[in-house]
Protein backbone atom coordinates (compact mmCIF):
# COMPACT_ATOMS: atom_id res chain seq x y z
CA UNK A 1 0.00 0.00 0.00
CA UNK A 2 1.29 2.89 -1.01
CA UNK A 3 2.12 6.14 1.77
CA UNK A 4 -0.30 8.14 -0.09
CA UNK A 5 -3.08 5.36 0.42
CA UNK A 6 -1.64 5.20 4.35
CA UNK A 7 -1.85 8.99 4.97
CA UNK A 8 -5.43 9.02 3.59
CA UNK A 9 -6.80 6.06 5.51
CA UNK A 10 -5.11 7.26 9.03
CA UNK A 11 -6.77 10.97 8.31
CA UNK A 12 -9.99 8.92 8.04
CA UNK A 13 -9.87 6.63 10.67
CA UNK A 14 -12.35 7.58 13.51
CA UNK A 15 -11.18 6.19 17.28
CA UNK A 16 -13.25 6.18 20.27
CA UNK A 17 -11.25 6.22 23.35
CA UNK A 18 -14.42 4.47 26.37
CA UNK A 19 -14.48 5.03 29.86
CA UNK A 20 -11.36 6.95 30.86
CA UNK A 21 -11.01 9.58 34.05
CA UNK A 22 -10.10 12.44 32.13
CA UNK A 23 -7.65 15.36 33.24
CA UNK A 24 -7.58 18.24 30.35
CA UNK A 25 -5.29 18.60 32.69
CA UNK A 26 -8.13 19.73 35.05
CA UNK A 27 -9.78 16.68 35.98
CA UNK A 28 -13.16 16.25 33.69
CA UNK A 29 -14.46 12.87 35.09
CA UNK A 30 -15.00 9.55 33.31
CA UNK A 31 -15.53 10.37 29.72
CA UNK A 32 -15.41 9.16 26.08
CA UNK A 33 -13.00 10.79 23.30
CA UNK A 34 -13.70 10.95 19.98
CA UNK A 35 -11.15 11.01 17.50
CA UNK A 36 -11.71 12.11 13.74
CA UNK A 37 -8.98 12.92 11.84
CA UNK A 38 -6.29 13.56 13.91
CA UNK A 39 -8.39 16.07 16.45
CA UNK A 40 -10.34 15.68 19.09
CA UNK A 41 -13.88 15.77 18.31
CA UNK A 42 -15.61 15.72 21.60
CA UNK A 43 -15.20 14.72 24.97
CA UNK A 44 -18.53 13.93 26.32
CA UNK A 45 -20.30 10.71 28.27
CA UNK A 46 -21.41 7.94 26.18
CA UNK A 47 -20.34 9.10 22.62
CA UNK A 48 -22.62 7.19 20.30
CA UNK A 49 -23.25 8.31 16.14
CA UNK A 50 -23.45 6.36 13.32
CA UNK A 51 -20.09 5.36 11.70
CA UNK A 52 -21.39 4.84 8.16
CA UNK A 53 -19.98 2.21 5.90
CA UNK A 54 -16.83 3.41 4.77
CA UNK A 55 -15.32 4.90 7.82
CA UNK A 56 -12.55 2.47 9.70
CA UNK A 57 -13.38 2.60 13.50
CA UNK A 58 -11.67 1.61 16.27
CA UNK A 59 -12.95 1.55 20.26
CA UNK A 60 -10.01 1.60 23.03
CA UNK A 61 -11.63 0.38 26.02
CA UNK A 62 -10.03 2.71 28.93
CA UNK A 63 -11.96 1.67 31.80
CA UNK A 64 -9.99 1.80 35.28
CA UNK A 65 -7.19 4.50 33.16
CA UNK A 66 -6.51 7.60 32.98
CA UNK A 67 -6.51 10.38 29.75
CA UNK A 68 -3.79 13.02 30.30
CA UNK A 69 -2.38 14.88 26.99
CA UNK A 70 0.26 13.96 25.59
CA UNK A 71 3.72 14.74 27.15
CA UNK A 72 5.38 18.02 26.04
CA UNK A 73 9.19 17.72 26.11
CA UNK A 74 10.33 21.54 25.94
CA UNK A 75 13.85 20.75 26.02
CA UNK A 76 15.43 17.97 24.45
CA UNK A 77 18.84 17.69 22.15
CA UNK A 78 16.79 15.09 19.72
CA UNK A 79 20.31 15.27 17.47
CA UNK A 80 22.47 14.50 20.16
CA UNK A 81 24.63 17.02 22.34
CA UNK A 82 27.64 16.76 24.80
CA UNK A 83 31.68 16.86 23.85
CA UNK A 84 32.72 17.89 26.54
CA UNK A 85 35.19 15.61 27.01
CA UNK A 86 36.20 15.56 23.67
CA UNK A 87 34.36 14.21 19.99
CA UNK A 88 33.95 10.64 21.51
CA UNK A 89 31.84 12.04 24.41
CA UNK A 90 28.86 13.55 21.70
CA UNK A 91 25.49 11.94 22.58
CA UNK A 92 23.74 10.05 20.23
CA UNK A 93 20.36 11.16 18.58
CA UNK A 94 16.92 10.78 19.95
CA UNK A 95 14.92 8.05 18.06
CA UNK A 96 11.21 8.15 17.26
CA UNK A 97 10.63 5.46 19.70
CA UNK A 98 12.73 7.35 22.56
CA UNK A 99 10.47 10.02 22.38
CA UNK A 100 6.91 7.79 21.92
CA UNK A 101 7.50 4.83 24.46
CA UNK A 102 8.37 7.92 27.06
CA UNK A 103 4.93 9.54 26.49
CA UNK A 104 6.29 12.31 24.65
CA UNK A 105 4.35 13.47 21.39
CA UNK A 106 5.55 16.74 21.08
CA UNK A 107 9.26 17.93 21.31
CA UNK A 108 11.37 21.10 21.34
CA UNK A 109 14.58 20.16 19.79
CA UNK A 110 17.77 22.55 21.10
CA UNK A 111 21.38 22.85 20.91
CA UNK A 112 23.76 22.70 23.98
CA UNK A 113 27.33 23.05 24.53
CA UNK A 114 28.40 22.33 20.84
CA UNK A 115 27.10 25.06 18.31
CA UNK A 116 29.75 24.46 15.72
CA UNK A 117 29.98 20.40 15.38
CA UNK A 118 25.82 20.63 15.84
CA UNK A 119 23.99 23.54 13.70
CA UNK A 120 20.68 24.28 13.23
CA UNK A 121 20.28 22.91 9.48
CA UNK A 122 20.58 19.53 11.36
CA UNK A 123 18.72 20.70 14.23
CA UNK A 124 15.88 21.38 11.45
CA UNK A 125 16.13 18.70 9.65
CA UNK A 126 15.88 15.81 12.67
CA UNK A 127 12.85 18.17 13.42
CA UNK A 128 11.11 17.52 10.66
CA UNK A 129 12.14 13.93 10.17
CA UNK A 130 10.61 13.34 13.73
CA UNK A 131 7.17 15.03 12.18
CA UNK A 132 7.51 13.01 9.06
CA UNK A 133 7.25 10.00 11.46
CA UNK A 134 4.07 10.96 13.23
CA UNK A 135 4.82 13.71 16.30
CA UNK A 136 5.25 17.58 16.37
CA UNK A 137 9.07 18.80 16.79
CA UNK A 138 9.60 22.51 17.16
CA UNK A 139 13.06 23.94 17.66
CA UNK A 140 14.56 26.89 19.35
CA UNK A 141 17.49 28.65 17.32
CA UNK A 142 20.93 28.98 18.53
CA UNK A 143 22.60 26.84 21.25
CA UNK A 144 25.21 28.32 24.00
CA UNK A 145 26.74 30.40 22.06
CA UNK A 146 26.85 33.99 22.13
CA UNK A 147 26.67 36.02 19.36
CA UNK A 148 23.84 33.44 18.34
CA UNK A 149 24.40 30.86 15.46
CA UNK A 150 21.00 31.19 13.46
CA UNK A 151 20.16 29.55 9.51
CA UNK A 152 19.34 32.48 8.36
CA UNK A 153 21.62 35.79 9.09
CA UNK A 154 19.46 37.45 12.02
CA UNK A 155 17.51 35.73 15.00
CA UNK A 156 14.59 37.57 14.40
CA UNK A 157 14.27 36.01 10.54
CA UNK A 158 14.87 32.33 11.92
CA UNK A 159 12.01 33.12 14.45
CA UNK A 160 10.05 34.50 12.10
CA UNK A 161 10.34 32.89 8.52
CA UNK A 162 10.99 29.40 9.87
CA UNK A 163 8.07 27.59 10.86
CA UNK A 164 9.27 24.95 13.50
CA UNK A 165 11.40 27.96 15.11
CA UNK A 166 9.43 28.85 18.13
CA UNK A 167 12.41 31.45 20.31
CA UNK A 168 15.87 31.29 20.79
CA UNK A 169 18.13 29.14 23.28
CA UNK A 170 19.40 27.44 25.28
CA UNK A 171 21.29 30.37 25.89
CA UNK A 172 24.36 29.51 28.81
CA UNK A 173 24.52 31.90 31.40
CA UNK A 174 26.23 31.50 34.74
CA UNK A 175 28.40 29.00 33.75
CA UNK A 176 31.86 28.33 32.41
CA UNK A 177 30.75 26.92 29.04
CA UNK A 178 29.24 29.74 28.22
CA UNK A 179 30.37 32.95 25.83
CA UNK A 180 30.08 35.26 29.08
CA UNK A 181 27.60 37.27 27.10
CA UNK A 182 27.55 40.97 28.63
CA UNK A 183 24.38 42.32 29.69
CA UNK A 184 24.34 44.25 26.17
CA UNK A 185 24.22 40.91 24.09
CA UNK A 186 22.07 39.64 27.05
CA UNK A 187 18.94 42.06 26.26
CA UNK A 188 19.75 42.62 22.85
CA UNK A 189 18.95 38.91 22.08
CA UNK A 190 15.76 38.68 24.49
CA UNK A 191 14.63 42.11 22.70
CA UNK A 192 15.20 40.89 19.27
CA UNK A 193 13.37 37.47 20.44
CA UNK A 194 10.32 38.94 21.90
CA UNK A 195 9.85 41.75 18.56
CA UNK A 196 10.21 38.39 16.35
CA UNK A 197 7.49 36.68 18.67
CA UNK A 198 4.83 39.21 18.41
CA UNK A 199 5.74 39.86 14.05
CA UNK A 200 4.64 36.23 14.17
CA UNK A 201 2.59 35.09 16.93
CA UNK A 202 4.97 32.71 18.20
CA UNK A 203 6.18 33.34 21.85
CA UNK A 204 9.61 34.21 21.08
CA UNK A 205 10.77 32.89 24.58
CA UNK A 206 14.42 32.87 25.17
CA UNK A 207 15.56 29.49 26.89
CA UNK A 208 18.08 30.20 29.24
CA UNK A 209 20.88 27.68 30.55
CA UNK A 210 21.68 28.24 34.05
CA UNK A 211 25.27 26.86 35.03
CA UNK A 212 26.08 26.82 38.70
CA UNK A 213 27.86 30.01 39.35
CA UNK A 214 27.05 32.25 41.88
CA UNK A 215 26.07 34.67 39.61
CA UNK A 216 22.87 32.83 38.89
CA UNK A 217 20.09 34.87 37.28
CA UNK A 218 21.90 37.60 37.67
CA UNK A 219 21.41 38.86 33.81
CA UNK A 220 17.83 37.70 33.92
CA UNK A 221 16.68 39.43 37.26
CA UNK A 222 18.83 42.80 35.60
CA UNK A 223 17.13 42.68 32.56
CA UNK A 224 13.40 42.47 33.96
CA UNK A 225 14.61 44.96 36.33
CA UNK A 226 16.60 47.65 33.75
CA UNK A 227 14.36 47.21 30.88
CA UNK A 228 10.59 47.17 29.30
CA UNK A 229 10.84 42.76 29.09
CA UNK A 230 9.17 41.07 30.63
CA UNK A 231 10.06 38.59 33.01
CA UNK A 232 7.76 36.31 30.70
CA UNK A 233 9.72 36.42 28.51
CA UNK A 234 12.39 34.14 30.00
CA UNK A 235 12.17 30.58 30.40
CA UNK A 236 14.98 29.17 32.95
CA UNK A 237 16.13 25.74 32.50
CA UNK A 238 17.78 23.65 34.87
CA UNK A 239 16.55 25.75 37.82
CA UNK A 240 17.23 22.95 40.46
CA UNK A 241 20.55 22.55 39.45
CA UNK A 242 21.22 23.43 43.21
CA UNK A 243 19.07 24.43 46.18
CA UNK A 244 21.07 27.77 46.50
CA UNK A 245 20.16 28.59 42.46
CA UNK A 246 17.15 26.72 43.18
CA UNK A 247 15.53 29.77 45.59
CA UNK A 248 16.44 32.43 43.36
CA UNK A 249 14.28 30.71 41.16
CA UNK A 250 11.32 30.54 42.94
CA UNK A 251 11.76 34.23 44.01
CA UNK A 252 11.68 34.42 40.26
CA UNK A 253 8.33 32.77 39.95
CA UNK A 254 6.49 34.77 42.24
CA UNK A 255 7.35 37.75 40.52
CA UNK A 256 5.65 36.38 37.77
CA UNK A 257 8.90 34.29 36.14
CA UNK A 258 8.00 31.26 34.08
CA UNK A 259 10.71 28.18 35.95
CA UNK A 260 11.32 24.97 34.16
CA UNK A 261 12.53 22.05 36.27
CA UNK A 262 14.55 19.33 34.54
CA UNK A 263 14.32 16.09 35.42
CA UNK A 264 16.65 13.38 35.79
CA UNK A 265 16.07 9.32 35.35
CA UNK A 266 18.79 8.80 38.61
CA UNK A 267 17.63 11.45 40.90
CA UNK A 268 18.98 9.61 44.58
CA UNK A 269 21.93 9.66 42.96
CA UNK A 270 22.47 13.51 41.58
CA UNK A 271 20.52 14.56 44.54
CA UNK A 272 23.01 13.10 46.92
CA UNK A 273 26.47 14.32 44.98
CA UNK A 274 25.20 17.52 42.95
CA UNK A 275 22.77 19.04 46.14
CA UNK A 276 20.36 18.75 43.25
CA UNK A 277 16.70 19.49 44.12
CA UNK A 278 14.64 16.42 43.94
CA UNK A 279 11.66 18.04 40.92
CA UNK A 280 8.99 16.73 42.83
CA UNK A 281 9.98 18.14 46.05
CA UNK A 282 10.71 21.53 44.42
CA UNK A 283 7.78 21.47 43.03
CA UNK A 284 5.89 21.12 46.42
CA UNK A 285 8.04 23.83 47.75
CA UNK A 286 6.36 25.84 44.87
CA UNK A 287 3.06 25.26 45.83
CA UNK A 288 3.83 25.31 49.00
CA UNK A 289 4.76 29.10 49.05
CA UNK A 290 1.65 29.95 46.93
CA UNK A 291 3.44 30.42 43.47
CA UNK A 292 0.69 29.61 40.67
CA UNK A 293 1.06 25.71 39.27
CA UNK A 294 1.20 27.66 35.62
CA UNK A 295 4.17 29.10 36.36
CA UNK A 296 6.87 25.85 36.07
CA UNK A 297 7.46 23.03 33.41
CA UNK A 298 9.31 20.08 33.59
CA UNK A 299 11.77 18.88 30.67
CA UNK A 300 14.15 16.13 30.39
CA UNK A 301 17.25 17.50 28.71
CA UNK A 302 16.94 14.54 26.93
CA UNK A 303 20.25 13.25 24.90
CA UNK A 304 22.10 16.19 26.50
CA UNK A 305 24.75 15.30 28.19
CA UNK A 306 25.47 15.34 32.24
CA UNK A 307 28.96 16.12 32.28
CA UNK A 308 30.62 16.39 36.35
CA UNK A 309 33.54 18.54 36.33
CA UNK A 310 35.82 19.08 39.54
CA UNK A 311 35.95 22.20 41.60
CA UNK A 312 38.46 23.65 38.83
CA UNK A 313 36.38 22.92 35.96
CA UNK A 314 38.34 19.70 34.72
CA UNK A 315 36.02 17.04 33.08
CA UNK A 316 35.39 14.19 35.29
CA UNK A 317 33.36 12.18 33.27
CA UNK A 318 29.67 12.43 31.42
CA UNK A 319 26.21 10.55 31.67
CA UNK A 320 22.82 11.55 29.04
CA UNK A 321 19.87 12.81 29.79
CA UNK A 322 16.91 10.55 29.07
CA UNK A 323 13.55 11.19 28.16
CA UNK A 324 12.01 8.43 30.39
CA UNK A 325 12.58 10.90 33.34
CA UNK A 326 9.52 12.93 32.60
CA UNK A 327 6.54 10.48 33.60
CA UNK A 328 8.72 9.10 36.42
CA UNK A 329 8.83 12.72 37.58
CA UNK A 330 5.42 13.64 37.73
CA UNK A 331 4.53 9.94 39.20
CA UNK A 332 6.85 11.18 41.92
CA UNK A 333 4.96 14.18 42.60
CA UNK A 334 1.95 12.08 42.81
CA UNK A 335 3.03 9.01 44.85
CA UNK A 336 6.06 10.66 47.04
CA UNK A 337 4.63 14.61 47.58
CA UNK A 338 0.72 13.95 47.45
CA UNK A 339 0.62 16.65 44.66
CA UNK A 340 -2.56 16.04 42.65
CA UNK A 341 -1.89 13.84 39.19
CA UNK A 342 -3.86 17.11 37.57
CA UNK A 343 -1.21 20.08 39.08
CA UNK A 344 1.60 17.75 38.08
CA UNK A 345 0.57 17.04 34.53
CA UNK A 346 0.32 19.98 33.32
CA UNK A 347 4.43 20.96 33.76
CA UNK A 348 4.58 18.85 30.65
CA UNK A 349 1.32 19.35 28.83
CA UNK A 350 -1.04 22.53 29.70
CA UNK A 351 1.95 24.64 31.06
CA UNK A 352 4.46 24.49 28.02
CA UNK A 353 2.25 24.65 25.35
CA UNK A 354 0.61 28.18 27.07
CA UNK A 355 4.12 29.01 27.51
CA UNK A 356 5.61 28.21 24.51
CA UNK A 357 2.26 29.11 22.06
CA UNK A 358 2.07 25.84 21.09
CA UNK A 359 -1.58 25.92 19.38
CA UNK A 360 -3.89 22.41 19.80
CA UNK A 361 -1.25 21.32 22.47
CA UNK A 362 -1.41 20.60 25.87
CA UNK A 363 -5.08 19.67 26.68
CA UNK A 364 -8.27 17.10 25.89
CA UNK A 365 -10.57 19.60 24.69
CA UNK A 366 -12.85 20.06 21.09
CA UNK A 367 -10.64 20.95 18.37
CA UNK A 368 -7.31 20.22 20.20
CA UNK A 369 -4.69 17.67 18.45
CA UNK A 370 -5.58 14.13 19.36
CA UNK A 371 -2.69 14.04 21.27
CA UNK A 372 -3.44 11.56 24.29
CA UNK A 373 -1.34 9.36 26.89
CA UNK A 374 -3.47 6.27 28.92
CA UNK A 375 -2.50 6.02 32.20
CA UNK A 376 -2.82 3.07 34.53
CA UNK A 377 -5.17 4.61 37.55
CA UNK A 378 -3.01 4.13 40.20
CA UNK A 379 0.53 3.15 39.40
CA UNK A 380 0.81 5.46 36.53
CA UNK A 381 2.18 3.25 34.10
CA UNK A 382 1.72 4.55 30.45
CA UNK A 383 -0.28 2.13 28.55
CA UNK A 384 -1.64 3.43 25.39
CA UNK A 385 0.09 6.47 23.08
CA UNK A 386 -1.42 8.38 20.49
CA UNK A 387 -0.45 11.63 18.73
CA UNK A 388 -2.62 13.28 16.40
CA UNK A 389 -4.53 10.54 16.17
CA UNK A 390 -2.38 8.00 15.64
CA UNK A 391 -1.67 4.64 17.66
CA UNK A 392 1.99 4.41 18.39
CA UNK A 393 2.21 2.57 21.94
CA UNK A 394 -0.59 0.06 22.83
CA UNK A 395 -0.86 -2.02 25.90
CA UNK A 396 3.00 -0.58 26.70
CA UNK A 397 4.10 -1.88 23.41
CA UNK A 398 5.62 0.65 20.45
CA UNK A 399 3.57 0.08 17.27
CA UNK A 400 5.16 2.67 15.56
CA UNK A 401 8.32 2.91 14.35
CA UNK A 402 11.14 5.24 13.03
CA UNK A 403 12.44 5.19 9.68
CA UNK A 404 15.80 3.01 11.28
CA UNK A 405 14.13 1.13 14.06
CA UNK A 406 13.17 -2.25 14.27
CA UNK A 407 10.10 -3.70 15.09
CA UNK A 408 10.71 -4.82 19.10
Amino acid sequence: MSRLIQEDRKMSMVTIIRNAKVCQPEYAGVKDILILAGKIAAVEENIRFDLGGDVEAEEIDASGMTAVPGFIDCHEHIMGGGGEGGFHTRTPEASLGDLICNGITTVVGCIGTDGVGRDMTALLAKAHGLEDEGITAFAYTGSYQVPVHTLTDSLMKDIMMLDKVIGVGEIAISDHRSSQPSFEEFIRIAADARTAGMLSGKAGIVNVHLGDSPRKLDLIRRTVRETEIPASQFLPTHVNRNEALFEECLDFAAEGGNIDFTGNEDIDYWETICDEVRVCKGIRRLLDRGISSDRFTISSDGQGSLPVFNAKGEFQGIGIGKASCLLKEVRECVQREGIPLETAVKGITSNPASILKLKGKGRIKEGYDADICLLTEKSLELKTVIAKGQGMVRDGEQVVFGTFEKER
